[in-house]
Formats: structure tokens, sequence, C-alpha cells
């Protein structure tokens, strides 16, 4: 037996021998690796005559190519070995039912912040957001809230803890989106047209109160805006907010600090059969508070009352959810229940638009 065929029967038994891919390849490395037997037997023929060179060279081509065909065979053969095993230890029975993938939802009041925001963009508002610790200048001063107002005590408004003799201004949490307001006059001036929701706090809580709910407020100011243009964006707010052909508002004279004159507005309803019904009825619904934004406000934000006027409105995110969604209880919009999420929440590709539609 020549030395060429002593290696081919060497290698081949162990390819065959070899039991998994790491052995597999020592044997490839110890007959065709740079330094193997055959690659090293390959390298002598350039010393040979020519015709040693053809015919040793000829043997030494088949062995090469029987051996990496042995090779790859082996190699195929321990894959598919592997994939059997795998598929008996990952056997899966596809004619059962599926099981659906536990999928997250959209809160109802981002779902609204978002209804509310695309209504108002779509008339022209841009978002203003601010901090939610404010001073209590930005907080009661700015908006004309006088020192002995009933909102400035500590049975009413969160206030931020004070070491004994800090001067320093105080601190509250915001208890209405209404600072935006001035930070948004102060950093443009006039004309501006913008909302401000967010969360705001204040020491309340029962069925339809809770210390952190969500507010939007509007504001627009320009040389001659008047409270019919107010009505008029408030009545097309309701209309694509609530998904009615039309709506009928009622202004109520109030008082608010921040604007003069003040009007508390209610929608015309029905709650025939328990279900409340916008836009038609003998009933009223209030839905928020309105007005020509006071001269004192104005100054305040930097812009002349003398030159400029303008209108803000603001209205809870979490009230006009509940009147829209036929949700009860504010309180089950902060428990965070997966339960009732899954019932009222909303999927994601819900996105609200008003050509579209805004809700589901």
């Amino acid at each position: 037996m020549t030395e060429v065929d002593t290696l081919r029967s060497t290698y081949l038994d162990r390819i065959a021998a070899a039991g998994d891919e790491t052995a597999l390849e020592q044997v490839r490395l110890s007959a065709l690796g740079k330094k193997g037997e055959i690659s090293g037997l390959m390298k002598e023929l350039g010393r040979m005559t020519p015709e040693e060179r053809q015919t040793r060279g000829a043997a030494l081509n088949r062995l090469r190519d029987e051996v990496d065909a042995a090779l790859r065979a082996r190699r195929e053969g321990l894959e598919n070995a592997a994939l059997d095993q795998r598929l008996k230890s990952e056997w899966l029975d596809v004619t059962l039912p599926g099981r659906p993938r536990p999928r997250g939802t959209i809160h109802p009041v981002s779902q609204v912040t978002e209804e509310v925001t695309a209504i108002f963009a779509d008339m022209g508002f841009a978002v203003a957001e601010g901090p939610q610790i404010e001073s209590d200048w930005y907080n009661f001063d700015a908006l004309n809230i006088p020192p002995e107002h009933p909102a400035r005590q500590e049975h009413d408004t969160f206030f931020m803890h004070r070491d004994p003799g800090d001067d320093r201004p105080p601190h509250v949490l915001r208890t209405h989106t209404s600072p935006v307001q001035i930070r948004a006059m102060q950093a443009t001036g006039a004309p501006i047209r913008v909302i401000a929701p967010g969360r705001v706090y204040r020491m309340d809580m029962d069925q339809t109160h809770t210390p952190m709910f969500h507010q939007v407020e509007g504001l627009a100011i320009d040389r001659n805006i008047s409270m019919a243009q107010l009505k008029w964006t408030l009545e097309e707010f309701c209309r694509a907010f609530f998904e009615v052909p039309s709506v009928e508002l009622r202004f109520r004279a109030s008082h608010f600090p921040f604007t003069e004159p003040s009007a508390e507005v209610d929608i015309r309803c029905s709650w025939e059969g328990g279900t409340l019904k916008i836009g038609e009825g003998n009933s009223w619904l209030e839905i928020l508070g309105s007005g020509m934004v006071h001269p004192k406000v104005l100054k305040a934000g930097g812009i002349d009352p003398e030159q400029w006027q303008g209108f803000a409105f603001g209205m809870g995110i979490d009230r006009i959810a509940m009147l829209k969604y036929g949700i009860p209880d504010l309180r089950a919009f902060f428990e965070s229940d997966l339960r009732w999420l899954r019932h009222y929440g909303f999927a994601a590709g819900d996105v609200p638009s008003v050509s579209g539609g805004l809700s589901r």
C-alpha cells in the first residue's frame, strides 16, 4: 500500500469517526490545513522532476478532493442530525389554537390629549409647555390672583417645603396650566395662539376630583379678538371632539381673576335612558371656563393691553374624557387596573386626526 493509500484510509476513517463538528474540524486541519499532512506533501511537489510531479501531483490532488468531499458530506450529516435532535426537543403542535400575545393600550387621558391637540392644531394653535413646579408669582400673582384668595391657602394648594429662614419666593405644584400662558407670552409676545395641556395638582379627592389631574388651557391674543371668536372656537372644538354635526353652547357670567369678562360654558345635552347625548335634549352640562384675558395678565406677560386683547379658556381633560367615553369614576383613571385599561384603552394605531376621525 502506497503512502497516498495509507493517508486516504486514515483520514476517511477519522472523518467517519468524528462525532461532532469540533472533532471534524480538527481532522480537516490535520489533513488540509495550512500545516496539514496532505498540504505538506503538496508543497514538496516543487522539488520533484516534471515526471515525478505529474504522477505524484495527480495522486495527491485526487486524495485532497476525496478527503474534502468526505469532510463536506460528514459535516452535512452532522448538521442534519443536530437539526433532527433540535426538532424533536422543540416539537410544537401547529394545529393547536393560537394564544394571543398580551398587548398594551393607550390610556384614555393620553388619547384625549392627542385628540384635543389635533383639533386645536387644525385651528392654528401651537402647543406650549411649562414646569409643574412653579413660583407663586407665575401660578398666582401674574394671573391677578390676590394674596387673600382661597386658592393660595395650604388647604387648597400643595406648597413646596422651605427650611426655616429660607427667604426665597415660595414654590407650588401648579394648580392650573395658566402659568404656561404667562411664559408663552413672555417668550413670543403677541400675536399668539397656544394651548397648554398638562398635569395640575390640587388638594381634593372624591369621585370627580383627584389630587393630580389633567387640564388644557387655550390662549389667543391679537389686535381685535372678541368674545364672538371665543364662542366660535369653543363651538368648533366641541363639535369636532364629541363628533356630532352641531352643538349649542350657553355662556353664563362668572368670575375668574385672570379674565374679564368671564363666563362658564354649558353644552346642550340629553340624559335620556341614562346615556349622555351631546347637541340635543333639554339639559345643560358645564364643561369649561373662559373669558377675555385680564389687562393685568397681559401686562404680566409683557404685552401692552392698550394694543392687544385676547381670550382664554380652560377645561379638564379627564372630565371631557369621562363625558365622551362614558367613564363613571375619575379615580379609576389612576388605579392602574389592567382590566379597566383593556376596556377603555386605545390601540397604538388609533392616532387621532380631524380628517380621519378622532376615536375608534
